[in-house]
């Protein structure tokens, strides 16, 4: 029995959907989960702020801008989040607007609502700051895509966007239009996302999951508008039942920030507002490092990059949330890859399995490797370029999230 016990779980490790070994924290250490949401609001979509718009000294005065959001997650109730945490000067939201999408930039008939801020149609945000709109009554549906429109009316400053979007949404300069369901007067396009940060509904699932990341959690790769990120996927198998938030942005680093990339604060330092500042957090999925190791300049040494785990779980465990790591997956071929750089990757991946920091493991490593070629990214899995993975591979990392460890 102990020999077929142990060939299933090399067997389950193969397959990159073991989750706990034996050096992991055991079941009786995990967090219990999470805070339940306060007031039953649960997170169904999130983006990341990134940076601020290139070249928006004046921000965009006059513009309406029609954010489509995918949800994870439906409930009877709706609020927003908006942001300038890039922002360098106050910035004023005139009228804000969330919709079920029908077609292209057109609302559902009759799902469009106004939102307020504290009973107020307009609110002002300083520089750095968010903003939380007033719960609007809304059936939204899990699986589905919101129209969030903002309408800005004066000049407000660099504009804080979310740049690898992998969706289209729409905008006009001609003022505002935040109310109207017709797509018609959005006659432009735009493929990242302004301003809106998140969507929590109230009403459905029992708390939210984040997955905290760079450009392979945040999707890049993945076929644009089909919402094929591993998050979605992972959503799909969750059937509404908890959220799930994608806290990754293209880039991005655990230690250094990439000035002028679009690449967002390093983690360490926006993890309290796209991780620990989210309501009804139950599980934090960590896949991040990559960059450390692959961009210029690079991180050889594993034991910077397995500190900020460290740190990443003790800061989320003072929250009561539970914390996966996620192996890093094979870049063998991609433009810079060379035997140090792989030394260090497999040392964290080392480091992920058997550290016992974790509360579980996600082997996305073991799920995606070509067998033929462990060090490289299986070809059916890949986009193309060794980095990141394609449709195909993105399910298959999702498929490697043991749900009953959520």
């Amino acid at each position: 029995m102990r020999r077929f016990l142990a060939v299933s779980a090399a067997i389950l490790a193969g397959l990159g959907i073991l989750t706990t070994s034996g050096s992991a924290n055991p079941e009786s250490a995990l967090p219990a989960a999470a805070q339940h949401a306060v007031g039953g609001w649960v997170g169904t979509w999130a983006a990341a702020p990134a940076a601020a718009v290139a070249n928006t000294p004046d921000g965009y005065p006059g513009y309406s801008i029609r954010n489509v959001v995918h949800t994870s997650a439906g409930g009877g109730r709706a609020r927003v989040h908006l942001s300038n945490a890039f922002g360098a000067t106050p910035l004023t939201f005139g009228h804000v607007t969330v919709a079920v999408q029908g077609s292209g930039p057109d609302a559902v008939p009759g799902t469009l609502r106004s939102l307020a801020f504290g009973g107020a149609p307009s609110v002002v945000v300083p520089a750095g700051g968010e903003a939380l709109s007033d719960p609007v009554e809304l059936r939204v549906p899990a699986d589905a895509n919101l129209l969030v429109t903002t309408y800005v009316p004066t000049k407000s400053g660099p504009v804080t966007y979310h740049p690898a979007a992998a969706q289209t949404s729409y905008f006009t300069r001609a003022g505002d239009f935040a109310a109207s369901e017709s797509g018609a007067p959005y006659t432009e396009q735009t493929s990242v996302w302004h301003y809106v940060s998140g969507v929590d509904v109230q009403g459905g699932a029992e708390a939210s999951i984040v997955t905290l990341g760079d450009s392979i959690t945040d999707g890049v790769g993945s076929v644009a508008g089909a919402n094929h990120r591993w998050p979605d996927f992972l959503a799909d198998r969750l059937h509404g039942r908890f959220g799930v938030l994608n806290a990754g942005i293209s880039a991005n680093r655990l230690l250094l920030d990439v000035p002028g990339s679009g690449a967002g604060q390093n983690a360490l330092s926006r993890f309290d507002r796209d991780v620990l500042s989210v309501g009804g957090v139950r599980t934090l999925i960590v896949l991040e490092g990559i960059n450390d190791i692959q961009q210029d300049p690079h991180q050889t040494d594993p034991a910077a990059i397995t500190s900020a785990y460290r740190q990443l779980v003790a800061q989320a465990h003072a929250r009561g949330i539970r914390v996966l790591g996620g192996t890093l997956t094979p870049f063998k071929g991609w433009r810079v890859y060379d035997e140090t750089l792989e030394a260090t990757r497999q040392a964290v991946n080392t480091f992920i399995r058997t550290g016992g920091v974790f509360d579980g493991v996600i082997d996305f490593d073991a799920a995606v490797r070509d067998p033929a070629d462990p060090l490289r990214m299986l070809p059916a899995y890949d986009s193309g370029d060794h980095l990141h993975p394609g449709d195909a591979g993105y399910e298959r990392m999702a498929q490697a999230v043991r749900l009953d460890r959520l």
